[in-house]
């Protein structure tokens, strides 16, 4: 049985790292991170446990500084542990309207502080190192209105009511594990690497990390920063490759004796097998449906590892039997028969699994979701703004609709999305609704119409390149591009239900107003139209989108472009 030393209290992230790491490790608990390295130092422990990142705070790096002044010890290797808060109440009777002062640990308001900012703005934060006690002197003393943030399973020991959870998405904290001896080589490793203090000069950086990728050395993390005390820069590196490799070896020679030119410039913080922050605890994901978009989906989850089952019409397996095989369900239909897949097949999914729906509607979809599966299975909606012909996510709108039944399978599909560039965007039912009738409905009713009205006036089409300006241009240029198309994909876009009708209606009833005035000849009343139109849009919104106006007005002038045919 090996000793760890790490921070307390016995329900800290720490300890459930250290318990993850050797599950009958005995572990010494210490309140300062410098505690935690004297004792290990002393001898009095065998290893030593301290968190260095977080994706939601960063790097640690005090421990970093730590680390590197320590001699006779090597970070051999790491914990990723996931974080999964969620926020509870003392008293049954609160609810979010009633808490004005948030409890937890220190750790965990800094990970949650984006949740706080948004939902609880004006609450009191009351940082704490003993949960349990802290919860226990609040009772005694009946006080109401505290809310608590920690992981779902210390809430129900502590007996609180659940009001969300997965408050903070994407949260992960990484443990380095210090040992006396060096870890030996295991076939898949990485090397951590800080400098000391250096001295400045012109492209220092540069000839560091050109030492590595010249050697064919993937660099996997790379941070820097001024010294507290001398203000000189010190650079930190993770690369890949073990530290008795002859290509790191080589590299880490020429650094200091070439680049650096100064001898004891580097400390090397250990060699271990490499980490994923991104921890899995999804297996395979199942689709209900078997279009491009399901393809496309399952193809890109197959390259990170999952097992993926593709289920429609002609497919060997049923949903029903691929239900029974996955952990996550995946919802990918036309939009007009997607709340009627979900309650079909929605009771199946059991507690413990999730239902994601790839759809463009959500209201309706979520509601049916909500109603036909079981409270223990997740759900969220996710919809993809682009199509199957995309090559990648990369600066790809996403919106995303999280429930509160949204948990960590949830979140670590939307952590996929992330790492493969998606541009991210949280709303509610009605919000994601009312603006896509902003950005597809109304625009594909525009353009259908458009093409209605230019045949039914007999309109030459080659004639409208000569009477169009750059601006009138992009309406065509839209028109084109959805006739071009599966007009199905249109047709359901046109049928969606949910806020995004009031969209058209509204423009349809603006429309006809500003015809009225028109044919009336009344341009003051349009003018004063146009310039409160003008007054309530932001002149940032304004700026940026003239902006883009003018990279398209640019490459539509290149010649050839707009009289292409």
């Amino acid at each position: 049985m090996i000793t760890i030393a790490t921070l307390g209290p016995a329900v800290s992230d720490c300890f459930q790292a250290a318990k993850l790491y050797d599950p009958d490790a005995e572990v010494f608990l210490f309140n300062r991170i410098p505690e935690v390295l004297a004792s290990f130092t002393r001898g009095e422990v065998e290893c030593a446990l301290i968190p260095v990142y977080n994706t939601r705070e960063g790097e640690v790096k005090e421990y970093f500084r730590l680390i590197a002044d320590m001699t006779a010890c090597h970070w051999i290797d790491n914990v990723v542990l996931p974080i999964h808060l969620s926020l509870g109440s003392l008293d049954d009777s609160d609810d979010h309207q009633t808490i004005h002062t948030i409890v937890g640990r220190n750790s965990v308001l800094r990970q949650s502080s984006e949740y706080l900012e948004n939902h609880f703005g004006d609450a009191t934060l009351m940082a704490v190192n003993d949960l349990e006690a802290t919860v226990t002197s609040i009772r005694k003393k009946g006080c109401k209105g505290y809310g608590v943030i920690e992981s779902e399973e210390l809430l129900k020991k502590l007996q609180l009511k659940l009001l969300d959870r997965e408050v903070v998405s994407h949260n992960r904290t990484r443990f380095a594990i210090l040992k006396k001896s060096p870890a030996p080589i295991s076939g898949y490793d990485a090397t951590s690497v800080i400098t000391r203090p250096l001295r400045d000069r012109v492209g220092m950086l540069a000839d560091i990390l050109g030492e590595f990728t010249r050697r064919g050395i993937n660099i996997l993390d790379l941070k820097t920063e001024n010294d507290i005390n001398t203000q000189k820069l010190r650079i930190y590196v993770e690369v890949e490759g073990h530290r008795d490799s002859d290509s790191m070896q080589q590299a880490l020679a020429t650094i200091e004796s070439s680049v650096i030119q100064e001898d004891g410039a580097l400390r090397i913080l250990g060699s271990f097998p490499r980490v994923d922050m991104r921890v899995k605890n999804i297996r395979s994901f199942g689709f209900i449906g078997s279009g491009d978009m399901s393809v496309w989906f399952a193809q890109r989850l197959a390259n990170e590892g999952y097992e993926t089952i593709i289920t429609g019409r002609s497919s060997e397996m049923t949903p029903e039997q691929m239900i029974e095989k996955v952990d996550v369900v995946m919802v990918c239909v036309p939009i007009s028969v997607t709340a009627k897949t979900i309650l079909k097949f929605g009771p199946l999914i059991r507690d413990g699994q999730a239902l994601i729906i790839l759809a463009g509607e959500s209201e309706n979809t979520i509601e049916a979701a909500m109603k036909a599966t079981h409270p223990g299975v997740e759900v969220m909606f996710v919809h993809n703004l682009w199509g199957p012909q995309a090559l990648t996510m990369k600066d790809k709108n996403a919106s995303i609709v999280r429930t509160h039944r949204s948990g960590s399978f949830c979140s670590e599909f939307e952590a996929f999305l992330y790492k493969h560039g998606a541009d991210i965007y949280q709303d509610n039912a009605r919000k994601h609704d009312l603006l896509m009738g902003v950005g597809q409905k109304l625009p594909t009713t525009i353009s259908v119409a458009l093409g209605m009205t230019l045949e039914s006036h007999s309109i030459d089409f080659s004639d409208i390149n000569s009477h169009s300006t750059l601006t009138s241009l992009y309406t065509i240029l839209a028109m084109a591009r959805v006739h071009n198309q599966n007009p199905r994909t249109y047709a359901e876009i046109m049928a969606t239900s949910g806020e995004g009708r009031k969209i058209v209606k509204s423009f349809v009833k603006n429309v006809l107003k500003i015809t009225e005035l028109a044919e009336n000849g009344e341009i003051e009343a349009l003018s004063e139209i146009m310039e409160k139109n003008r007054s309530v849009m932001p002149s940032s919104f304004l700026k940026s989108r003239m902006k883009q106006a003018k990279a398209v007005d640019e490459i539509l002038s290149q010649p050839g472009i707009r009289s292409a045919k």
